[in-house]
């Protein structure tokens, strides 16, 4: 099992061959549905080469990203906080791919009883905070073109890939836009150089293009993940 998960890599080597023994690598299939709302965590995951994203629906059935997990983070962050339920959030798999997983209750005892990982999750809960926070701020203030510029560096950043296999319409969802403004917004940045796409495919051509467009959420959570993780991520 290869260590591509930045947040198991963040983990004292003989802490992470300890927990590596209660692990199994799995395949993740586009749209799977991790946990609905209200559903207890019974397994974690640790993305490795798959997209995932968390996802609040309204009463009318309008969606929203609230969150996206990738090869940085993990699902099931309540599985450690006192909350072993979803509560208001779902996590579904945008971009299929592998992950490792675990049982929620083997991670909530090795959290108890060893400060060393206690300390990495509590300051991974901490940047993913941040993220959700910046989030927030970002779909109020910034324009459709700069979040989605944002989510597409964010997304290939997560998958170390600048080739995304994704629908207007899946966009349309995580950005809570119309999804002729993803078209549009798409078409522009295309017209830039920035990107190529296609109908469910959106290429990175000029990444530091691409980050000039983007708001400074970009810029402000990266940094966020390096200073509490050291992550070393590029700026």
């Amino acid at each position: 099992m290869t260590t591509e998960n930045l947040l198991l890599a963040a983990l004292p080597p003989d802490l992470y061959k300890q927990l590596k023994k209660n692990m199994e690598q799995v395949e993740l299939s586009y749209g799977e549905i991790l946990n609905r709302p209200g559903e207890t965590i019974e397994k974690v995951y640790f993305p490795l080469t798959c997209l995932i994203s968390v996802t609040i629906t309204m009463m009318d059935g309008m969606t929203v990203e609230a969150g996206v997990v990738g090869s940085r983070e993990m699902v099931g962050i309540n599985a450690f906080m006192g909350g072993r339920e979803t509560t208001q959030t779902e996590y579904i798999v945008q971009v299929p791919g592998k992950a490792v997983r675990m049982k929620a209750d083997l991670l909530l005892h090795e959290f108890d009883t060893n400060k060393s990982l206690r300390d990495v999750m509590l300051k991974y809960t901490q940047a993913y905070m941040a993220q959700i926070s910046q989030n927030v701020a970002c779909n109020r203030l910034h324009t459709i073109e700069q979040r989605m510029a944002r989510w597409l560096l964010e997304s290939s950043d997560r998958l170390n890939s600048d080739q995304l296999f994704l629908s207007h319409e899946f966009l349309s969802h995580m950005l809570g836009v119309r999804r002729a403004s993803i078209s549009e917004t798409a078409s522009h940045l295309q017209d830039k150089g920035l990107i190529q796409y296609s109908r469910n495919q959106i290429k990175t051509i000029d990444p530091q293009g691409l980050e000039e467009t983007s708001c400074e959420c970009y810029g402000v959570i990266k940094q966020e993940y390096n200073r509490l993780l050291n992550f070393k991520l590029e700026k």
